[in-house]
């Protein structure tokens, strides 16, 4: 009977244990560096989580490095990723690579992107880490397609877009979501000054609009 008694409660005191929170983790450049301050989008998830009592599921952390290309974030991973312990990895990247070419030369080869960010998801993936992919938003806000680097981001796009479906990623295509807000919210065709600062970075509404996006998907 004693040992009746012992293992069922053995038995409560298994069920009582607090479930551990997901742990997701923002990885990328300055987009989500910036993402951690007072109105970035990061920062808009954590109060949502508290506003909507579920900040006991959900621990909501960046890795964003401002300049960073997809080779950055594969020399890193280990340090500033897995140290973390994530159950979900968000990756953003690639604007740096395409911008980079025009401002300071350098940027990366189109081919190298894809192997890199392959080899990236493959080595997040064999830590049964979920992986979840995003398509760089735009280095312009024009909706006619005259910003300077629209056919570079494009390709770089699309590249992601073959990369999620290869490797079973969930897609986040903020290409395709930027464009459609600015065809709906710039009428004037403004270069900048709708989602973002200066055609790159996000203002108070882009956080906001990337928050809810994020959200919606990744804290149901």
């Amino acid at each position: 009977m004693k040992k009746f008694l012992l293992f069922a409660g053995m038995i409560m005191l298994c069920s009582f244990q607090p479930k551990k929170p997901t742990k997701v983790v923002f990885f990328g450049d300055s987009i989500t560096e910036y993402a951690v301050q007072p109105n970035g989008f990061i920062t808009l998830i954590q109060q949502r989580l508290k506003t909507e009592k579920k900040e006991q599921d959900y621990e909501v952390a960046g890795a964003g490095i401002g300049g960073n290309k997809i080779y950055d974030l594969y020399l890193r991973y280990e340090d500033d990723v897995l140290t973390k312990n994530p159950d979900v990895v968000v990756i953003w990247v690639g604007v740096n690579d395409v911008w980079h070419k025009r401002m300071f030369g350098t940027g990366t080869d189109w081919d190298k992107f894809g192997r890199f960010y392959t080899a990236l998801i493959k080595k997040l993936q064999a830590k049964n880490i979920k992986v979840l992919v995003c398509t760089p938003a735009g280095v312009g806000e024009k909706t006619d397609y005259s910003n300077e680097l629209d056919g570079d981001l494009n390709k770089y796009s699309n590249s992601i877009r073959d990369l999620a479906k290869q490797n079973n990623c969930d897609l986040f295509d903020f290409r395709t979501l930027f464009h459609e807000y600015n065809v709906k919210n710039n009428p004037t065709n403004k270069g900048e000054g709708i989602l973002t600062k200066d055609g790159v970075h996000l203002n108070d509404e882009g956080n906001k609009f990337v928050a809810d996006i994020f959200y919606k998907t990744l804290f149901k």
